[in-house]
């Protein structure tokens, strides 16, 4: 994800995140953010993994995003860091899935591999899904 599109990352306890009955099963719940309720999504469940995020953890890796007025957490196994990586040699994703695809801005080759890559995702086009409302 670009650095500049991220708010802020958080280290949260499960229960710090409180479920919401009747939302669109890619939501986990709601969290207060400094005084702002935000949607907390499982990144992997919105971009279509079929398994969830272990919830049964200590701590949970939250990753706030935000455009304009809206602001959404989104639920990551863990932050492994930064890397500044040339933006020249970002390419389409061909092989994303379709669930995943409207929400890459494209990939990154690892090691000189065709089958390995790092995506880049869409913060904005995540924040304008139709997949908060279903």
């Amino acid at each position: 994800m670009p650095a500049a599109d991220i708010r802020e990352v958080l280290a949260l306890t499960p229960d710090q995140i409180t479920p919401v009955p009747n939302v669109s099963p890619v939501v986990m719940g709601v969290l207060n953010l400094r005084g702002q309720v935000i949607w907390v999504t499982d990144i992997g469940q919105f971009l279509g993994h079929p398994k969830p995020l272990d919830t049964d953890c200590q701590e949970l890796s939250v990753i706030a995003i935000e455009s304009q007025d809206m602001t959404v957490g989104l639920t990551v196994e863990k932050v492994a860091g930064m890397e500044w990586l040339d933006a020249e040699q970002l390419r389409l994703s061909l092989s994303a899935s379709d669930n995943m695809s409207p929400f890459l801005k494209g990939e990154w080759p690892l090691n000189g591999s065709a089958n390995l890559a790092l995506r880049l995702l869409d913060p904005l086009a995540i924040l304008r899904s139709a997949r908060w409302a279903s």
